[in-house]
């Protein structure tokens, strides 16, 4: 089992990734981050992202969707911004967050890879 600066250096080894956070989606908060630097805040992106998960749990609520998010995927012109929502025991409430230069990346491998990263976090 890996820890959250372990699983975040894993991340940001993902080809393509400008930055990667830990964030608990209850307060916004990022517990960690690694990367991002002039380019993305990701503290901001963090606060940011929590309102994306809120708004799409609310959604699935409202919809009567009794099933779980896998992960949230926002494509820009340059970017992708993957939002990987964590399960298991001591991970209610909180999501990875993978932000990826498209040029650079594989998102294939991207969502696998932060698959994998998720199945080894020990929260």
């Amino acid at each position: 089992m890996a820890n959250t600066e372990t699983s975040l250096k894993e991340a940001a080894s993902i080809d393509g990734a400008i930055g990667a956070a830990l964030v608990d989606y209850t307060s916004g908060m990022a517990l960690g981050t690694i990367g991002g630097g002039k380019e993305l805040d990701l503290n901001v992106a963090a606060a940011a992202n929590t309102d994306v998960v809120r708004a799409k749990v609310r959604a699935m609520e409202m919809l009567g969707l009794n099933d779980e998010i896998e992960d949230i995927l926002i494509t820009l012109g340059r970017h992708y911004h993957l939002i990987r929502l964590l399960k298991g025991r001591g991970a209610n409430g909180l999501f990875l967050y993978l932000a990826l230069d498209k040029d650079r990346a594989n998102l294939a491998m991207a969502r696998h890879q932060l698959k994998k990263i998720e199945n080894e976090l020990e929260v």
